[in-house]
């Protein structure tokens, strides 16, 4: 399935029915009065956070959609039918924006989730509505109100708890075929990912985590080139980040230590908040090395480094160290989230406890 993780598309709910003018004409009433009834409601337009999507692929074919105009009033106080709502499901974590007015309509997280896009236009009303004592035959009705029309911009951002960085080739899918069911494409040359490959990590059957692969970074990657600039959008819902590196690449002229810097920069020319994420280095492919060289090279790279954060020591292709690896992903991920509702209960404690201002009248 092609992955497809914007889309522009046209929104437009339904226009009102009218209002009528009509009177009531029956054998031997004469001054029956008027009858006329109100126009129908137009449709409004809903997008539906769907878990069983995962790309906007299908937008990229159909971009206007339309709800259901509202049907006009009848005689004998009859409303017009108002018209069906449109649905339009959406993968979860699709992101909204309001192309003209350049701001954020809404973000659907949750599976279920429903979101107006475009209200429908009001009906009109009957001439019911206009008698009075001075106007016994009113001949008026009104018209019903157009429904809304938008421009908008879908955008989808992938739901994970934990991203992958790295250069290409770093290992960054081995990673995720070892520790999960995902099965993206690993290679022996750059840029096997062209897309984000997501994997659900089983710790135990109480414990779990989604961990998300996008495609390598490279040095320019902030001014356009490579791929992974177009998808790092994906990772900004992670509350963790592994730093993959391989620390014996092919090419001799490619140091640990300067990919590291250079994957740091990009990160800060993308975004400060991304860059300011929790980050773990994660050392792959020590099978390659002797344990000797393994221990002078992991050294060299925290010491030039200057590494603050954890750092692992694993081989993805031969599953040494990426259990240690998940244990700890998932002990962190369970104390951000204890974190999480803290402050959430703090939060709720304090405004329990805040003082109510009372107005008084003297």
């Amino acid at each position: 399935m092609q992955f497809v993780d914007e889309a522009p598309i046209t929104v437009e709910a339904g226009r009102g029915g009218n209002g009528v003018v009509s009177f009531r004409r029956e054998k031997y009433i004469p001054f029956g009065g008027p009858n006329g009834g109100d126009g129908g409601d137009g449709g409004s337009v809903y997008l539906i956070a769907d878990r069983n999507l995962n790309t906007l692929v299908d937008f990229r074919y159909s971009k206007h959609y339309k709800a259901q105009g509202g049907q006009g009033g009848m005689g004998q106080q009859k409303t017009g039918r108002a018209g069906e709502d449109l649905i339009i499901p959406v993968p979860v974590g699709t992101v909204v924006t309001d192309v003209d007015l350049r701001e954020v309509v809404g973000d659907l997280t949750e599976h279920g989730q429903k979101l107006l896009v475009a209200q429908g236009g009001e009906h009109g009303l009957g001439n019911i509505h206009f008698k009075s004592s001075r106007n016994r035959t009113p001949r008026q009705c009104t018209p019903g109100q157009d429904g809304e029309e938008r421009n908008l911009m879908l955008e989808l951002k992938v739901l994970a708890d934990v991203g992958l960085l790295g250069l290409p080739n770093a290992g960054k899918s081995s990673l995720i075929t070892a520790v999960s069911a995902a099965r993206p494409k690993v290679a022996n040359y750059p840029f096997t990912t062209l897309y984000p490959n997501l994997g659900v990590v089983s710790v135990s059957p109480e414990s779990s985590f989604v961990i998300a692969d996008i495609p390598g970074l490279i040095e320019g990657a902030a001014e356009g080139a490579g791929l992974g600039i177009k998808f790092l959008k994906h990772l900004s819902r992670t509350g963790l980040l592994l730093h993959v590196v391989d620390i014996a690449p092919m090419d001799e002229d490619e140091d640990p230590v300067n990919s590291i810097r250079v994957i740091q920069k990009e990160l800060e020319k993308y975004s400060e908040e991304l860059a300011g994420k929790e980050r773990w280095l994660v050392l792959n492919k020590t099978d390659l090395l002797l344990d000797d060289e393994v221990e002078e090279v992991c050294n060299r790279i925290v010491e030039e480094t200057q590494w603050q954060g954890p750092v692992f020591r694993i081989s993805a292709v031969a599953h040494s160290g990426t259990t240690e690896l998940v244990n700890e992903i998932a002990y962190q991920l369970e104390q951000n989230r204890k974190a999480h509702f803290e402050e959430m209960d703090a939060a709720a404690l304090k405004k329990e406890r805040a003082p109510v201002e009372e107005d008084f009248d003297f």
